[in-house]
């Protein structure tokens, strides 16, 4: 996902990026496709290629991949971190997740869970 959001849509730009296994990733494309994060789109017939591109879904994931991150730059920083920056500014970005209502940051304010009916 954190490539697809850097603009990465082909097998060969994910493997390269990942150092994975193409078996891996053929695995890893499939179940984000199946998950209706990624479409799978053909731009080639001769010889036959697909590109994956984000959905909807794809694309609202990525305040909870920066969230991710965050908390594992926080709590599991040992060793290489991904890290995550503004193209434009060149600032790197300290995501905070806020409840659209309240203003408040989420986790600063008791909650209450109700289960589905």
């Amino acid at each position: 996902m954190r490539d697809a959001h850097a603009g990465l849509t082909r097998f060969d730009e994910f493997r390269k990026s990942l150092g994975i296994a193409p078996t891996m990733l053929t695995g890893r494309l499939s179940g984000l496709t199946e998950e209706g994060l990624l479409e799978k789109r053909r731009y080639s017939d001769r010889p036959p290629r697909d590109e994956y591109l984000l959905t909807e879904a794809g694309r609202d994931f990525l305040p909870v991949l920066f969230a991710i991150g965050a908390w594992g730059r926080k709590h599991r920083g040992g060793g290489k971190v991904t890290r995550f920056f503004d193209a434009e500014t060149g600032t790197e970005i300290d995501p905070v997740t806020i409840d659209r209502a309240t203003g408040a940051p989420v986790g600063t304010r008791t909650i209450r869970i109700v289960a589905p009916e």
